[in-house]
């Protein structure tokens, strides 16, 4: 916020000039044993909310010599009562009250360090957005990859799973068909010994048949 210079109504433009003359000349004599370098430590700051003007003495009886912008960064040089004695970069002392300083910077001074800090945090964010997306991104391809594999081994799964039915149904039929084989054979040999046998039966009937006849036949020829 910034307060401009200004005087009571009542004093003419000529008085005004000739005030702030000898104001102007008794700042300089009155700053001029206190101009060196203070310690950073005595830095203050005119405080956001000012609403008062400067004074060329440390109580409210003393004129109004001016103003500070809100926020300007002055150097402490004493103290008095309620007001305190400072001295801006253009090297001129006045006095405000001590309710209007702060021992830390203005707004003013401190947006820029805040943007400043702001644009930090926001390309941190985003470098960190980018890094979990991009991480993200390599998960999903992964997840994609570990799903495609899946889906090719419970394809192949499938695959083999048909060939082993289809083996074991092929395997059932030659089962079957080796055990009508083995019926077959069997009854052959059945059937071959059947004749065997049977043919030893009537080989064992016929043949003692035979000898009898023939036994009979000789002894009629003797």
């Amino acid at each position: 916020m910034s307060l401009s210079r200004r005087f009571p109504a009542r004093v003419s433009p000529l008085q005004t000039r000739a005030l702030g003359a000898c104001l102007f000349a008794g700042l300089l004599a009155a700053g001029a044993p206190a101009q060196a370098e203070e310690p950073a430590s005595n830095a203050r700051w005119v405080n956001d909310s000012l609403s008062t003007y400067v004074r060329s003495g440390p109580t409210d009886g003393y004129r109004i010599v001016g103003t500070l912008t809100s926020g300007q960064k002055v150097q402490l040089v004493s103290t008095s009562g309620d007001y305190s004695q400072v001295r801006s970069d253009s090297g001129n002392t006045v006095w405000i009250a001590s309710k209007d300083l702060q021992e830390k910077p203005g707004q003013a001074e401190r947006l820029p360090s805040l943007e400043q800090k702001v644009t930090e945090l926001t390309t941190q964010l985003q470098t960190i957005d980018d890094s979990w997306k991009n991480r993200v991104q390599g998960m999903q391809e992964t997840l994609d990859a570990r799903k495609k594999l899946i889906d090719e081994l419970q394809a192949a799964r499938t695959a083999l799973d048909g060939e082993l039915s289809q083996a074991r149904s092929q395997l059932r039929d030659a089962q079957a068909q080796l055990g009508d084989e083995n019926k077959q054979v069997l009854m052959r040999y059945m059937a071959y010994g059947g004749s065997i046998a049977g043919a030893g039966l009537l080989a064992g009937l016929i043949l003692p048949t035979m000898l009898r006849v023939r036994r009979k036949r000789s002894t009629e020829w003797v």
